[in-house]
């Protein structure tokens, strides 16, 4: 069981991190991109891939929060912090 948990936390604090850059490149190369320049070509796949990344995250911490026993304000600190640039950065400081 334990390793278990062990396997759901690296999952959770790898696809945090890749989820982090991916909102980054969205908001900070794909949509200036498009309103600054014109070239909405990136939004789709930036969009897309960040889409996939964030419903991995939150499948991650709900067995985060059901088998690994995270606290009920730690994982919705951790939802919170999914929706502000940056803030995956310092999830693991919750773990």
């Amino acid at each position: 069981m334990e390793s278990s948990n062990q396997t759901i936390i690296k999952w959770f604090l790898l696809i945090r991190k890749i989820e982090g850059y991916s909102y980054l490149i969205l908001l900070g190369i794909a949509m200036p991109l498009k309103y600054a320049f014109n070239k909405p070509v990136f939004i789709r796949p930036c969009g897309t891939l960040h889409g996939v990344l964030f419903v991995a995250f939150m499948m991650l911490l709900g067995l985060m929060f059901y088998k690994v026993k995270l606290s009920f304000k730690n994982s919705a600190l951790a939802f919170l912090l999914s929706l502000v640039p940056f803030g995956t950065f310092f999830l693991k400081r919750l773990v």
